[in-house]
């Protein structure tokens, strides 16, 4: 079981709530919204379940109408603060920096952004010909002003 997930022995302030119909803590994630979500409407969708059709339908209807608030992060944020709850208090583990989307494949890189990097060799004569290219045409179209009119 999560550790989002209420404990039997835990009150259950959010009981009557849209977390307590899926068992979760409001400071659960999304996945574990789906998750919950997706077991539960297996069990009760009026289909699949041994429940008798008009209770079915009402659960589902439930589950879907808690999970369309849940899903949505402005409804959930607005919803959150009706129930009283709010995710100001709650800490946040600090992101790990030393763990990098790179090092999933075994690149190491001592820049967090692959855009802030130093530029290569190649980079940087790329660079000094477009900066003399650049010079060469501005130095051409004034000479071939001043030849222009100095021929008139």
């Amino acid at each position: 079981m999560n550790s989002t997930n209420f404990s039997p022995s835990s009150p259950k302030y959010f009981a009557d709530t849209h977390y307590g119909l899926f068992n979760l803590h409001p400071s659960c994630s999304v996945i574990e919204i789906r998750r919950a979500y997706r077991e539960l409407s297996k069990l009760y969708h009026p289909d699949t379940t041994n429940l008798p059709l008009e209770e079915a339908k009402q659960k589902f209807h439930q589950l879907n109408e808690a999970y369309g608030v849940l899903a949505n992060p402005e409804s959930r944020s607005i919803y959150d603060l009706q129930i009283g709850y709010s995710r100001w208090n709650v800490i946040q583990t600090p992101y790990d920096f030393s763990v990098l989307e790179d090092e999933k494949d075994g690149m190491r890189s001592a820049y967090l952004d692959a855009t802030d990097r130093p530029l290569s060799s190649g980079e940087l004569f790329a660079l000094l010909l477009m900066f003399g290219t650049i010079v060469g045409c501005m130095l051409l179209a004034i000479t071939i002003a001043w030849l222009r009119t100095s021929a008139i």
